[in-house]
């Protein structure tokens, strides 16, 4: 008897198309194959201007006094690369090898032939402005402690192999994404509501962390007051 069932199966990371109005999950496409690794970036979005260019007292009072301030949530992105491969899934019937899986990736940053012909209308019928095109809200989770709402901002796909129609049965994509905040989304978008869940589970997680001592970065007593004062080495 061997020990492969009390292995724990792994939990794949995915993307899910909510309906923003009734949160209703459209549909969910699930990587086959988790990512080794992950490029993150997550930039301040600090108030100000950049006067102070770190030359040591260029920057005007105003810049000084917001030096330490934030006008809303950092910018977030996330880029990674999926593997798709047909020939991995024996059981699973492919007619057309890994084009369904393909286009389904493309539409999240495509809009429907129904809504360019009801746009194309309104242009027809003298319509003087017509909205952009308003896409499903599309959630990009990594296990249960990182779900966040995105918008697919890159998706470069390499074929690498076909079946003897030309369907490709081998891919691997590079997909940039953009955590969508609330200063991106509507006061009360379904969105804007799981940004901040995602944002709150941040500070559990932060929270949860161990801190340090001041020894331990050689420096004792406390940090402030006079000149000096606080910064003595630590032994």
């Amino acid at each position: 008897m061997t020990r492969y069932a009390d292995i724990p199966k792994p939990i794949r990371s995915g993307i899910v198309i909510v309906d923003p109005e009734r949160g209703t999950p459209q549909r969910i496409i699930v990587l086959q194959f988790n990512p080794d690794t992950l490029e993150r970036s997550v930039a301040p979005q600090a108030a100000g201007g950049s006067g102070d260019s770190g030359g040591g007292g260029s920057g005007s009072g105003g810049d000084r006094n917001e030096a330490l301030r934030l006008k809303g949530p950092a910018q977030e992105t996330w880029k990674f690369t999926a593997e798709i491969d047909a020939t991995d899934q024996f059981e699973v019937a492919a007619p057309d090898g890994i084009h369904p899986q393909l286009a389904v990736l493309e539409m999240l940053v495509q809009p429907t032939t129904e809504k360019l012909r009801a746009a194309s209308q309104l242009a027809k019928n003298g319509t003087i402005e017509i909205s952009p095109i308003e896409m499903p809200l599309t959630l990009f989770t990594w296990g249960s402690k990182r779900v966040m709402p995105v918008r697919l901002t890159e998706l470069s796909i390499n074929e690498s192999a076909f079946d003897v129609n030309l369907n490709p049965i081998r891919a691997s994509l590079s997909i940039g994404l953009k955590v969508l905040t609330v200063s991106d989304l509507p006061a009360g978008h379904r969105g804007a509501e799981l940004y901040l869940a995602h944002l709150a589970q941040k500070e559990r997680l932060a929270a949860a962390a161990v801190g340090g001592q001041l020894g331990g970065i050689g420096l004792g007593g406390t940090l402030g007051g006079g000149a000096g004062a606080g910064f003595g080495t630590g032994r």
